[in-house]
């Protein structure tokens, strides 16, 4: 959630916010009403309450004459004080609710508007000629049944559409991809970590994942848990009500997980094979920072995710993405984009978000500093980036890697990770 601090400074600067995000602008006005009725009940039920406490001190000491008169003024300081201890509850409850509907500060340099309005920050690697080299290429699903990789018919038969199976060199290649990326992660210092695919709502909540972004995750009613889309929403509850000391930091984990996602809102949108799935593995960079390295941390995270992909060959840009595509707890967020030939464009691959201390204040995630010998608490900031999101990875490795005869070249990278493999063959019918 935002610094209600700056709300009231500056509610202007909020409203802009809400504007650019395409989001509900009158929220900032409620909330600010809500704000002022919070704290204005607070100081009359501080008052009655004072008021009452006096009049405990004089009872005793009052003359049978003034009791009887001071005991009935009592009663409906009673009365008034529970009412006014109502108020305040209802008003505070109204407050939080209204705070947790608010998204992210946009950053100052985001670029204004939707899903296409991003602004193309860098282009990396060369895209391939297929015509010039005598071949039409494959999708990623021809190749990958043909290399005995993918089986989304027997997915879609045991779990339904946007399901699969990797198979044979494809579940090998997951896990050479999953491991290299954890390599390179524990290479730069980060930790790895094994997390929950099941937290409980406060932990999704906390992240900014069940707002705008809700109707994308699956709930188990009955036990009260979410399946998480990210090994982000663990990563960043990992340390939830907790005080870290600032010599600490920064904190960087990197998390594999299951992630699922309903998918809402893309009937018919990328139908065919593994791009777009249900159920994917990722492994997940988190950073916990002070505050004030926030944006040297975002560049960070974007830097090793274009080792990442220069490392798997491929050829990719980066984007800074618009206002209205930043997801609720971003103030800023870079995409990786693959070259997808047999789509003629860039697809998502790898995200890095700067979240600010939006997500730390929501999960109680504080630093603890010492500045001229004073002791200071404050809310931490957090940032995320996708190093390997397995299927949309597979899918950009054999299509820019196939070659005419159907076999795909493994990057050198992963090449120790796969027994020493160079070339993915097609198995014979």
């Amino acid at each position: 959630m935002i610094d209600l601090r700056l709300l009231r400074e500056d509610p202007d600067r909020v409203r802009a916010s809400q504007r650019a995000r395409g989001e509900d602008v009158a929220l900032v006005d409620a909330l600010l009403s809500a704000d002022e009725r919070r704290r204005s009940s607070g100081v009359r039920f501080d008052e009655l309450r004072s008021e009452q406490k006096a009049l405990g001190k004089l009872i005793p000491k009052a003359t049978p004459e003034e009791r009887a008169e001071l005991l009935q003024k009592a009663e409906q300081l009673k009365t008034d004080v529970k009412a006014a201890e109502a108020e305040q509850n209802d008003a505070d409850e109204t407050a939080k609710k209204l705070l947790l509907q608010l998204g992210n500060i946009v950053h100052t340099d985001v670029p204004v508007g939707g899903e296409e309005d991003f602004v193309v920050l860098e282009t990396h690697g060369t895209i391939r000629d297929f015509a010039a080299e005598g071949f039409e290429p494959k999708d990623h699903l021809e190749l990958g049944e043909a290399l005995g990789a993918i089986d989304v018919e027997r997915g879609a038969k045991v779990s339904g559409s946007r399901f699969y199976y990797l198979t044979g060199v494809g579940a090998l290649l997951e896990l050479a991809l999953v491991n290299a990326a954890i390599a390179q992660a524990t290479e730069a210092g980060f930790i790895p970590m094994l997390t929950p695919a099941l937290v409980r709502p406060r932990a999704m909540e906390g992240t900014g994942f069940l707002g705008q972004a809700a109707e994308n995750v699956y709930h188990l009613e009955k036990d009260d848990y979410y399946l998480v889309g990210t090994s982000e929403v663990p990563l960043a509850a990992y340390h939830m009500d907790e005080i870290i000391e600032a010599d600490k930091l920064p904190l960087r984990y990197a998390g594999f997980s299951p992630c699922f996602r309903r998918e809402a809102g893309t009937y018919g949108k990328d139908t065919r094979g593994i791009f777009r799935v249900h159920q994917f593995d990722k492994v997940e960079m988190f950073s916990y920072v002070a505050p004030e390295d926030a944006e040297a941390e975002h560049k960070r995270l974007l830097e090793w995710e274009k080792q990442w992909l220069t490392g798997l060959e491929l050829p990719f840009q980066v984007i800074d993405v618009a206002t209205g595509d930043l997801g609720a707890s971003a103030s800023r967020k870079f995409d990786c984009e693959a070259w997808i030939p047999t789509q003629g464009k860039y697809r998502e691959l790898t995200s890095a978000s700067n979240c600010d201390s939006f997500q730390a204040r929501r999960l109680s995630v504080r630093m603890r500093d010492d500045q001229g010998g004073k002791k200071t608490v404050q809310p931490l900031a957090t940032l995320n980036g996708t190093l390997c999101a397995v299927p949309r990875t597979i899918v950009a490795i054999l299509e820019n890697h196939q070659l005419a005869d159907g076999s795909v070249r493994v990057p050198e990278m992963l090449r120790p990770y796969l027994g020493g493999r160079e070339v993915l063959e097609p198995i014979a019918k």
